[in-house]
């Protein structure tokens, strides 16, 4: 039952899009298990961008099934947009699958993110106020609106007036916000209901029947290990778990169908919005690293902060996960930087330092890196296609990160498009067995 779980091993905004399009040619399934539309994958085909929020990378495969899992909070109205961008497009969206055990984003769970995050002033979070929390803080107060209630007219308006019933005081500045109106929110919220309707199915029965068949699944996550809501830097995390481990959870399989686990890390570090970054690089070379790297969120479109590889916190990850193999992705914008800073331990408070992930929240928000410098390289290298044709000093780097963090590099991003990628032997090897398995 070859299961592969790909994940991102830093704050999110790896590529993981790019590396679960490559695995999906070698897949039956592709499966997204936690999440909703605060995230985006950007896809790189033949000099054609695409970006997506909520359904899997995978689509652009043809002849896989795509399926949203339980795990995901959905917002209907992103979706179906989507679904509508894609069919103008030419893409075949006829194999993707919605859970019926999803839950939905609501317009009031949207008003209450945006109302929250004002009202810390200083101490934002910096979410994507896309109603994601709101959603998930629903599903664990037992209050939350499944995509199976979307059928269901009178189902679906009891439930909507059992949620906001406990809000009422927080919605109070939006009384005569017309998408409040619980008539009218019943009405759209059925009509993509309807739209969606053929779509909707038992995600976790397709995905175990793929499974039982030794077809290969790969499980996609969004945001990354050190945004989960148990194991990231709390509170200036996502909402859900975006580890390997919840990839049981949010598609409705058991640890055993996993086999195999990639993380997925830049070849540098990037953060999005508020929180602790202990190798955040804010100053001229910074700048050009994002330039060059084109950081520039993907659904927000928010300059992301970047910063040193940070060997640290992708040891802790790949701990976290159990990582087979890492991807390492966007390796060519190091090309031309001169020498490389790698961090290896941090300095806190009091000048202590830590050469493990700090569990104290206290530490590590007032953690810094320190350093290792190691050789850069000039070449151009986005022509690579095999690690070993690489400059020395390029592999030297993967090779300090593979040795540091005691988990293989399986393949190298040189560049934005999906083809452009330099394998290694070991990465090699388990995609050509997952081809065997699929042929």
């Amino acid at each position: 039952m070859p299961g592969i779980v790909i994940v991102g091993a830093q704050w999110g905004d790896e590529g993981k899009g790019k590396i679960v399009d490559l695995l999906a040619e070698h897949a039956e399934m592709v499966m997204r298990f936690q999440g909703g539309n605060n995230a985006g994958h950007t896809i790189i085909r033949d000099g054609t961008k695409w970006a997506f929020h909520l359904i899997p990378s995978g689509i652009l495969s043809p002849g896989i099934l795509c399926a949203i899992g339980n795990g995901v909070v959905i917002d209907p109205k992103v979706l179906t947009g989507e679904l509508d961008g894609l069919r103008a497009r030419g893409i075949d969206v006829s194999g993707l699958r919605v859970s019926a055990n999803a839950h939905v984003i609501m317009p009031y769970h949207m008003l209450l993110d945006h109302a929250g995050e004002v009202s810390l002033g200083k101490l934002q979070i910096g979410t994507t106020r896309r109603g994601i929390g709101p959603a998930y803080a629903d599903k664990a107060s037992r209050l939350g609106i499944r995509v199976q209630d979307l059928l269901d007219e009178k189902i679906l308006k009891k439930k909507i007036v059992a949620a906001m019933e406990p809000k009422r005081l927080s919605l109070r500045p939006f009384a005569k916000s017309p998408e409040l109106d619980l008539q009218r929110m019943t009405e759209d919220y059925v009509t993509y209901g309807h739209r969606i309707e053929q779509y909707i199915a038992d995600t976790a029965r397709l995905c175990w029947d793929v499974l039982d068949r030794d077809g290969t699944v790969v499980f996609e996550g969004a945001q990354a290990t050190l945004l989960d809501i148990d194991h990231g830097t709390y509170p200036f995390v996502t909402s859900s778990n975006p580890v390997a481990g919840a990839a049981c959870t949010g598609a409705g399989v058991g640890p055993k169908d996993i086999s195999e686990v990639w993380g997925v890390a830049k070849a540098y570090a990037t953060r999005v919005g508020a929180g602790p970054f202990p190798t955040e690089m804010d100053d001229e070379l910074g700048d050009q690293l994002r330039e060059a790297g084109g950081e520039y969120g993907t659904t927000t479109g928010r300059a992301r902060r970047v910063g040193w590889i940070d060997l640290v916190g992708l040891r802790y990850a790949a701990r976290i996960n159990a990582l087979d193999y890492l991807a390492i992705t966007k390796l060519d914008v190091l090309s031309g930087l001169g020498e490389l800073n790698v961090c290896t331990r941090y300095r806190g408070p009091g000048e202590a330092t830590f050469d493990t992930y700090p569990y104290h929240q206290t530490v590590m928000h007032s953690a810094s890196g320190e350093y290792e410098r190691v050789p850069g390289w000039d070449e151009d290298i986005s022509d690579v296609r095999d690690i070993a044709d690489l400059p020395q000093a390029a592999r030297d780097y993967l090779a300090f990160i593979a040795d540091f963090v005691g988990v293989p590099v399986g393949m190298v991003g040189v560049g934005p498009g999906s083809d452009q990628i330099a394998w290694t032997d070991e990465g090699r090897a388990s995609i050509a067995a997952r081809t065997a398995a699929v042929a």
